[in-house]
């Protein structure tokens, strides 16, 4: 079923995409998965390493004259400072005599803990690969699932709400209301300037004393059918699906459904959605505070995540460590790093979300081919309104 795979190291020749399970007749094109690789590289906050990177992608299977072949889709992006690292970073020459290992862990960063698993003695070897860098390849996949779930009528989209101490204050009926270009436009993703000024602010603050700041995002997915995933088995559920998808992301915390932590404060009269019918004699809710989702299924309301995202770990202002040769203290190294990757996180979340939602229409509907699938869609959708009347 739909999977994607990714290989490649931070600063190695290119990253690497497989995405299987597509179904044949989709339309993908290079310059749309660019774009939204754009998205995700450039924003307020980012260092130095994005104004190198283009990120442009490079289709190397699974698509025919645009349109996929039900083959699996494999995807590359090439890495723009491999050159420079390809002494360090060479799959199969010698190691120079020159090389350094790095075996001063940096807190906050997987090196530690990679090292201790695989019984390794360098640093590069972990951080390589544990680098963020990788999930610019998350949304090349992403993009494909966000094509298919277009075909079906969904939209997926994020905004940021929070830098620091600098939050958006919004209701859950205003989600799907944002002007979206402005918010798209906008160098925080924010789509409230006040807010935005105030998030700007935050990470100016961070940068000028050689610190990192987090926050948190939203991400909405408007158009789904009721009744994907399921309350059977655990492991139906979509609330696990999507918590799990987004939690894989680096540096993402925590991660909530509409009301979210809140409604641990709410009655149940408070908290939850009263069953109507709407004017088209459709079943809906009066209010969507679940965030699209009961029981493990989505009920056909927007779908509504909100993610936290922890401070880039990686500071000009370096953290204590220990140096595993001599086992004496050291500081950890420095490297070029973002004061804030939140904007970013959340398009790597949408491409996340958005492969869960596109693999629940595939397990619903088929998946050797688009049209079957809309077909499919379209029955389903009438079924629905004939059910109770």
């Amino acid at each position: 079923m739909f999977t994607y795979t990714t290989a490649g190291e931070s600063h190695g020749n290119a990253l690497t995409v497989i995405v299987d399970g597509v179904p044949a007749g989709l339309t993908l094109r290079e310059d749309g998965i660019s774009r939204d690789l754009s998205r995700r590289r450039l924003a307020f906050g980012r260092g130095a390493r994005q104004e190198l990177e283009t990120d442009e992608v490079l289709i190397t299977g699974g698509v025919h004259f645009g349109r996929t072949t039900g083959a699996p889709v494999s995807m590359l992006i090439r890495n723009a400072e491999w050159e420079l690292h390809h002494d360090d970073m060479d799959p199969s020459g010698e190691r120079p005599d020159t090389y350094e290992e790095q075996t001063v862990p940096r807190p906050g960063h997987a090196d530690l803990e990679g090292l201790r698993k695989y019984g390794l003695t360098d640093c590069r070897e972990v951080s390589e690969r544990a680098s963020a860098r990788e999930t610019c390849a998350r949304v090349a996949a992403g993009c494909v699932a966000r094509e298919l779930l277009a075909e079906l009528d969904v939209d997926v989209f994020s905004f940021v709400t929070g830098i620091g101490r600098a939050e958006l204050r919004y209701t859950l009926d205003q989600v799907t209301g944002w002007d979206r270009i402005a918010l798209e436009t906008d160098e925080l993703r924010c789509p409230d300037p006040g807010a935005s000024g105030a998030m700007r602010a935050q990470i100016e603050a961070a940068a000028s004393v050689g610190t990192s700041v987090g926050g948190s995002f939203c991400v909405v997915a408007e158009g789904l059918v009721p009744g994907l995933g399921g309350y059977a088995r655990g492991a139906d559920r979509l609330t696990a699906k999507l918590g799990a998808a987004v939690l894989s992301i680096p540096a993402v915390r925590g991660v909530e459904f509409g009301l979210g932590f809140e409604s641990a404060l709410l009655t149940g009269k408070e908290a939850l959605d009263t069953i109507v019918v709407d004017g088209a004699g459709n079943l809906s809710r009066s209010t969507n505070r679940a965030g699209g989702l009961e029981g493990g299924m989505t009920t056909g309301e927007a779908l509504i995540l909100r993610a936290a995202v922890k401070p880039v770990p990686t500071q000009e202002v370096p953290m204590g460590s220990v140096n595993l040769t001599t086992l004496e203290p050291a500081t950890a190294p420095v490297l070029r790093s973002d004061v804030c990757a939140v904007p970013s996180a959340a398009v790597v979340a949408e491409g996340e979300v958005a492969f869960v939602l596109a693999r629940a229409y595939l397990e619903k509907f088929g998946s050797d081919c688009v049209a079957d699938m809309k077909a499919a869609v379209r029955q389903y959708r009438n079924r629905l309104k004939m059910m109770f009347r």
